[in-house]
């Protein structure tokens, strides 16, 4: 799947790179895997991961032997003169003596309170939680492409309603000039008529703009660079209106990433607890060591020193060091990991709060925009007879100038309603499977 899913990116990024000869049509879908691969909050999020796994890799070393060798060699060069009481002398300068010394060392802790055991699981809960993390990541990232894509879609929408405007006051300009012309209208009908054919026509432009800085933020996100890259996007909005509140909140408890992490990160704090609660108890160890020294003199200092000496053996046994007194220190942190159980379990209950506001309100906004989708549809269909209807009645001479540029404001207002609540219960949708944590299903 990694595989296929490199390789279906690479193909698009080769296919958008093409520039303005043909654009290339990017669905949603592979929008979403360039954004898996390449996204850099992914990738980040992913990075951390991959550090608590291979720390959680290590975890079981905990359990092994600490062992340590050391070795050093020395030259010494001795001057000593001597004078007894007797009055005799003796000089030995110029002794050279060369030490050689090796060990290997072994610390085996066999019980310290189970602190050990209790590292080992917060390591291992720790990478679960990296994981969790990469997950909500990948479910935020999910959520902003699919609105940063249908954004461009909706201003696709608004670029074609203005499009629609342009061809009424095109005809506005049109019909009044053959007026003016003919004497049966003011020049004023033809000038304002221009005027108004020439700011949508700034609007196009700038709707234009608009649609490729938009392109651009979906791009950032994609974690493309390249500014060659030319593509388009589908430019309707499906949507899914049969969500229903009992179905979003159920398993929401279990199912959305923010909350699995803050109980993640309760767990954490209880196996820390543990790990505190350790240092109360005393710790058992087994040590053993292998040591190896030699020494050469080049002369003897006097007839008892040795001029060569060597030394080796094997020990071995069982040491316990039991905590009587540091200050209390143990007792501060394990207070301070009790505090800290109270914190994560407060910020726990904080975040089912939270998703249950962001899930109600997400659910209005749905069931408004739903619902006003049919009015604004409806509101369109009426104001583009009314202005047809004007249109032709302005055509006929039997109203004036001013009756068409409000039916055609009233057009240009409706379809902008319209083309904003599609896109804001797309937004509304998307926002409620993010809560779910179902946008990767």
């Amino acid at each position: 799947m990694k595989l296929k899913l490199i390789l279906c990116s690479a193909s698009w990024i080769l296919a958008l790179t093409t520039g303005a000869r043909a654009q290339q049509v990017l669905t949603l879908e592979q929008a979403i895997d360039l954004g898996l691969k390449n996204n850099y909050d992914i990738r980040m999020a992913r990075n951390d991961a991959d550090v608590a796994a291979n720390d959680n890799a290590y975890a079981n070393f905990a359990f092994a032997p600490r062992i340590n060798g050391t070795a050093s060699k020395t030259w010494t060069n001795t001057a000593t003169k001597q004078e007894f009481g007797n009055g005799s002398k003796r000089d030995t300068s110029g002794i050279k003596n060369r030490q050689m010394q090796a060990a290997v060392n072994l610390n085996w802790t066999l019980f310290d309170g189970l602190k050990m055991f209790a590292t080992r699981q917060r390591v291992q809960a720790i990478e679960i939680l990296g994981e969790m993390n990469v997950r909500n990541q990948v479910e935020n990232t999910v959520a902003n492409i699919i609105n940063s894509y249908y954004n461009i879609s909706q201003q696709k929408q608004q670029l074609r309603a203005l499009a629609e405007q342009m061809s009424i006051s095109d005809e506005r300009v049109k019909l009044s000039d053959a007026k003016f012309q003919t004497g049966l209208a003011p020049k004023t009908d033809w000038l304002q008529a221009k005027v108004d054919y020439n700011a949508q026509r700034a609007n196009w432009l700038r709707q234009q703009t608009v649609i490729e800085q938009s392109k651009a933020s979906l791009n950032q996100l994609l974690a493309i660079a390249d500014e060659n890259v030319n593509y388009d996007v589908l430019d309707s909005i499906p949507l899914n209106t049969q969500l229903s509140y009992g179905q979003i909140l159920e398993n929401i408890q279990q199912t959305n990433p923010l909350m699995q992490i803050s109980r993640q990160n309760l767990e954490i704090s209880r196996i820390t607890l543990k790990e505190r609660k350790g240092d109360f108890y005393p710790v058992i160890a087994f040590n053993s060591a292998y040591n190896f020294s030699q020494s050469r003199a080049s002369a003897a200092i006097n007839q008892f020193s040795p001029i060569f000496n060597q030394n080796r053996g094997l020990n071995y046994g069982f040491s316990a060091t039991v905590p009587i007194f540091n200050g209390l220190n143990v007792h501060r942190q394990v207070k301070a990991a009790k505090l800290d159980i109270e914190y994560q379990q407060l910020a726990l209950d904080n975040q089912a709060s939270l998703v249950n506001l962001q899930l109600r309100n997400a659910f209005r906004d749905y069931e408004y925009y739903k619902m006003s989708l049919e009015l604004e549809q409806e509101s369109v269909d009426l104001a583009r007879e009314n202005t047809m209807v004007a249109l032709e009645r302005f055509r006929q001479g039997v109203s004036t100038t001013l009756e068409v540029k409000e039916a055609q404001q009233s057009l240009e207002l409706a379809a902008y309603r319209l083309i904003q609540a599609r896109y804001n219960t797309k937004v509304a949708e998307t926002e409620l499977m993010r809560l779910k944590g179902a946008l990767l299903k």
